[in-house]
């Protein structure tokens, strides 16, 4: 068995977007309300990636759950500052602190066509972040 009370991680980037301000779609289900989230502008800094976030090219399909949390579930496309598009998708969950800031904890994937930046289609992260509802911050690490 392995040993994951120390995982290994190398930082690869942070994220901060905007929500769009266009209001969400609201579509009630039986595990919760999904809301359908745009996100409208973003960028991302690491020091293997920098760029920024495709405007309104993807969003949240987040689910509210009863219990206040929150389940997402996000595609994004990332355009680096030397032209390569990286889609990237990921789940995962959010609760709100004491002051109503969600914490959010994701686990994205990445999908990219451009040589220089092919080893990320092998590359599992994680994601620990926050979100007011306006915007959103995310410091993202590569599992290693």
């Amino acid at each position: 068995m392995s040993d994951v009370t120390n995982l290994a991680v190398r930082h690869l980037f942070s994220l901060d977007a905007d929500v769009a301000a266009t209001p969400p779609a609201v579509v009630p289900g039986p595990t919760g309300t999904r809301v359908v989230v745009a996100v409208a502008e973003g960028t991302f800094t690491g020091d293997r990636l920098t760029g920024t976030v495709g405007p309104s090219v993807g969003g949240d399909f987040a689910v509210f759950r009863p219990d206040g949390s929150l389940r997402l579930d996000v595609r994004l496309v990332l355009q680096t500052n030397d032209g390569a598009a990286i889609y990237i998708t990921y789940n995962g969950v959010g609760v709100p602190d004491a002051n109503g800031v969600l914490r959010l904890k994701t686990a994205p994937t990445f999908e990219v066509g451009d040589e220089r930046y092919a080893w990320l289609n092998n590359v599992q992260a994680i994601g620990i972040g926050h979100s007011d509802g306006a915007a959103l911050h995310y410091d993202v690490y590569e599992l290693t």
